[in-house]
This record gives structure tokens, C-alpha cells and sequence, in this order.
């Protein structure tokens, strides 16, 4: 996780909250944190939680993701592009909920592989072949989608 940046994140809250023309006690109201609380945040003192930055976000109705950005939760491009390739996946009317699986888990082996993936990524290939082997395949062949993604990955063996 990247660091905070609380300044940073101060300065913006500030100008969102002026160009909604809100007082610091509007917002704080409105985002159900307290005044001074709210004050040091603005201020640069207070690191806040991504839960209290959740709820100022909805006061200022801006974007939460917005927020989490400003003050180090999330890594601009990288989260966001892992985001929007999840919510294309899973938005694809064309493809059944285990052929979707299936293209979650491989995209993941190859996140990890590149030094993107988590520990909870860490048994993507065996999962696959055993939901293979159980037959649950639905239509897709998940050996052949992880050998083609072994393949792709390297390509010289």
C-alpha cells in the first residue's frame, strides 16, 4: 500500500467541499464525522479510514475510488485498470458465470506472474484443474485454458 499522503488529500476535500459550497459543519454533518475530526483531516493531521473517506465522498458526492487515490489506498492506473478488466469480464453476457471464472483465474495466474497478483491468487492453476477434473467445466475446457495460458506465457518452451 502506498503511503498517505494526508496533505494532499486535505487540499483536495477543501476545494470539493468550497465548490459545494459547504461549511466544514455541513459536511461533517452530512458525512456523519465530527467537526474537528473532519477539521484535521482538511488539515493534513489526521490519516483518515477508507470507510470515513467512503462517507465524505457520498456527503461531496464525488467518487469514493476518487479519494482512496488522493490519499494512497489506491494505486491510480494499476487498481483501476484491474477493476475495469474484472467489471468487463463479468459483464459479458456471452460467456456463462464458470467460463467467467475460469477467465478471472487465469487473468489472475498471469497477474502474479508479472508481480500483481496477491497471496490469495496463490493456487489459481490448481483450482482450475481441479474444478476441471470435477467436471464442472461448463462448457469450457479449463486444462486447455490454462495450457494455452501456459503457452502465451511461455511461448520458447
Amino acid at each position: 500500500m502506498a503511503s498517505l499522503n494526508v496533505g494532499n488529500l486535505g487540499e483536495y476535500l477543501r476545494e470539493q467541499r468550497r465548490n459545494a459550497q459547504l461549511s466544514l459543519r455541513q459536511l461533517a454533518d452530512a458525512a456523519g464525522v465530527s467537526n474537528p475530526y473532519l477539521s484535521q483531516i482538511e488539515r493534513g493531521l489526521r490519516k483518515p479510514s477508507a470507510e470515513v473517506l467512503q462517507q465524505v465522498a457520498k456527503a461531496l458526492r464525488i467518487s469514493a475510488e476518487t479519494l482512496y487515490v488522493r490519499a494512497g489506498i489506491l494505486d491510480a492506473e494499476r487498481d483501476r485498470d484491474d477493476v475495469e478488466t474484472r467489471a468487463v469480464i463479468l459483464a459479458d453476457p456471452s460467456l456463462n458465470e464458470r467460463q467467467k471464472q475460469v477467465l478471472l483465474q487465469v487473468y489472475e495466474s498471469f497477474r502474479k506472474e508479472n508481480g500483481f497478483g496477491t497471496d490469495a491468487d496463490a493456487d489459481v492453476d490448481v483450482d482450475v484443474k481441479a474444478d476441471a477434473d470435477a467436471g464442472t467445466g461448463a462448457g469450457v475446457d479449463a486444462d486447455a485454458a490454462v495450457d494455452g495460458a501456459e503457452t502465451v506465457k511461455n511461448p520458447h518452451s
